[in-house]
């Protein structure tokens, strides 16, 4: 099969979430013997110099930018509070590359083009005009479910106003798109459930899924275990939930364990978090090696309150043998087994309990991450994943040729 993905950023390099459920994608189908191709935005907010991508990455998927601006506009976002339309999605309309889009579509056939988020919705009647391809859309989350629980968090009045408001327009435009599509591929089971719910479009899940391979785990934990968390620090619902995590739970696990230390990685370290004086917490930002680093310390800690769709560093973290402690959210969409695959802990008391437990007894925290590998070989290896993806792709592309026939 020949495959045009549509994304809202760079698959490469995979150091955050979105990237990285992308670029599983794209390596799985190229490892299947499919042909991909990449056209994707780079904007301000996350830009990336296509020479530092790898040349035989860029060979392989002919990847593509061009540029946007994604900044805020306070103009355009007020006269936004008069309009039914989602200012989210309204900033990823370009006619740059609409024209590049109308451009490749003229001089190529493919038989999917597989919209990455929402965001790349707008351009469904270009792809339409200009090619008999099949779209999918791969839903990494549902969108308006994100900011509705921003929202309900939210307690400045004028603020949850204005975060309803993108919530409403958000989701008005989200369920307006799913019967546009000819697939949808959920990142998770419960997403998937959703989505059958309010569409008649077909729908599978595909989580996100990693190169078992390339995971060499880390399974001793040793007589006194170090915590972390590592995630990008500009998604919202990580920073919100370190946040909570600073306050309500790391003093308390400090006055019962003074020992136990916390490090923090990951992009975009907000100033309040570099300047934290809090005890044995370091701030390490970004980091060269996820894994690398993720392999020096032993228990992941994961506190969202809010969000969407799939952790993939969670799943990571798993694949690496970690015990990990998060909350509901947190878990959403995958497929565990409480206290055996991972640790739910949706309040502080739980967290601070759960944490000092596993501090005082680390072989139960390397028995739990021995079974996180395994769930993650036997449910969320790419191969396996991309294999049902593309028969999935072969169902709606045969609708196409019966609709033909008849």
């Amino acid at each position: 099969m020949n495959i045009l993905l549509l994304c809202n950023k760079s698959p490469f390099p995979p150091s955050e979430g979105g990237p990285m459920a992308m670029n599983s994608v794209v390596t799985g189908l190229l490892e299947a013997g499919h042909t991909v191709k990449v056209l994707a935005f780079n904007s301000n907010k996350y830009h990336v110099d296509i020479e530092s991508i790898p040349e035989d990455y860029r060979k392989k998927t002919r990847i593509e930018f061009v540029d946007v601006n994604l900044s805020i506009n306070a103009k355009e976002a007020f006269k936004n509070l008069f309009s039914d339309e989602s200012y989210h999605v309204k900033r990823f309309i370009s006619k740059d590359f609409s024209d590049r889009l109308i451009e490749i579509l003229k001089k190529e056939k493919f038989d999917i083009v597989q919209l990455e988020m929402i965001y790349m919705a707008p351009y469904i009647e270009t792809i339409r005009e200009h090619s008999d391809a099949k779209i999918v859309l791969r839903a990494h989350n549902v969108e308006h479910k994100i900011w509705d629980r921003i929202a309900k968090k939210t307690f400045f009045f004028a603020k949850r106003w204005y975060i309803n408001h993108l919530v409403r327009t958000l989701k008005r435009y989200e369920m307006g798109i799913l019967d546009k599509v000819d697939g949808i591929a959920a990142i998770t089971y419960t997403d998937a459930a959703f989505f059958r719910r309010v569409t008649a479009t077909p729908v599978i899940d595909i989580p996100f899924g990693v190169d078992i391979d390339k995971f060499d785990p880390v399974f001793e934990v040793g007589d006194t275990p170090t915590f972390y968390h590592i995630g990008s620090m500009n998604w919202m619902p990580n920073e919100e939930g370190i946040k909570w995590f600073l306050k309500n739970v790391w003093d308390e696990v400090q006055e019962r364990e003074p020992e136990a230390k916390l490090y923090l990685a990951g992009r975009n370290m907000p100033k309040w978090l570099l300047k934290t004086k809090k005890k044995n917490v370091f701030v390490v930002g970004e980091v060269p090696d996820a894994h690398e680093f993720v392999n020096q310390h032993n228990i992941a800690i994961v506190p969202l309150f809010s969000g969407s769709g799939m952790r993939i560093k969670i799943i990571e973290s798993m694949a690496l043998g970690k015990t990990v402690i998060t909350t509901m959210i947190g878990a959403e969409g995958i497929q565990y087994t409480e206290f055996e695959d991972l640790i739910l802990a949706d309040n502080k008391h739980k967290m601070i309990e759960n944490i000092c437990r596993l501090y005082k007894h680390p072989e139960e925290a390397e028995a739990i991450g021995l079974n996180a590998r395994r769930l993650i070989e036997e449910l969320y290896d790419n191969k396996k994943i991309i294999n049902r993806l593309v028969i999935f792709y072969n169902e709606i592309t045969s609708k196409r040729e019966i609709t033909v026939l008849n």
